[in-house]
């Protein structure tokens, strides 16, 4: 393996679990003796994403709380949290039928759809990053990845995030409110820009270590921001 990949590797380990275990001390776990330095990147990458898609779930819902109001009775967050993040994972819902991943997101951009926009965006993304990583969870030396997935994955989030931003229904109202005005500063709070911001690049980045590893060019689709088509993963 190139130096220059092992520093990347290296640091990325650092930053992802070092860092956020400051203060713990990380328990021995025979399992890790079948992963490369590749697989413990790949494991603290994909927990990054999945805390990052559950502060965006929060996030939504603290600004849109009608979508709430449209789940089963007595839904609560945590019970969505708990929907989407628990393991083994689930992959279909009966508020959705079949939707998942890239299937669900035109679901949540609909004007005609009268459920939870929320869940349905969320139920998106999630399936997105859980498809970019082969439905796995945990990776192990004989595990590859498509570096294409990692960064049709980043692509489709910034879809995203230009729609939060443009997709409106026929009364000319956000179809979801990503963003949040101070009443005394008039300022605007991005916070869920920035995390699908740092999202696109955990992706962006897993893609290019990916790509160096396998020597693999990653096929840069001519694809815009904003396009509503999202590519496959």
């Amino acid at each position: 393996m190139p130096v220059a990949l092992r520093v990347v590797i290296l640091g990325m380990i650092i930053s992802l679990l070092v860092g956020c275990q400051q203060g713990k001390v990380r328990s021995f776990n025979v399992k890790n003796l079948a992963k490369s330095d590749i697989d413990m990147v790949t494991d603290a990458h994909l927990q990054e994403l999945s805390k990052l898609a559950r502060e965006l779930l929060v996030k939504m819902y603290k600004l849109n709380p009608r979508e709430l109001a449209k789940a089963p009775a007595g839904m609560t967050v945590d019970k969505r949290i708990s929907q989407l993040f628990s393991m083994p994972r689930i992959i279909q819902f009966a508020e959705l039928g079949k939707p998942y991943g890239t299937t669900a997101v035109p679901v949540a951009f609909n004007p005609t759809f009268s459920g939870d926009r929320v869940f349905a965006l969320m139920v998106g993304i999630a399936g997105m990053i859980h498809g970019s990583y082969n439905y796995q969870d945990e990776f192990f030396m004989l595990d590859e990845i498509d570096q294409q997935k990692l960064y049709h994955c980043a692509r489709n989030l910034e879809s995203i995030a230009w729609q939060l931003h443009h997709r409106r229904d026929a009364h000319g109202e956000l179809l979801l409110v990503s963003n949040s005005i101070n009443s005394v500063t008039g300022e605007t709070n991005l916070s869920t820009e920035r995390l699908l911001a740092k999202m696109i690049s955990l992706q962006d980045m897993m893609a290019r270590i990916l790509s160096d590893k396998n020597n693999r060019a990653i096929n840069k689709v001519l694809h815009g921001v904003a396009s509503t088509t999202l590519l496959p993963i």
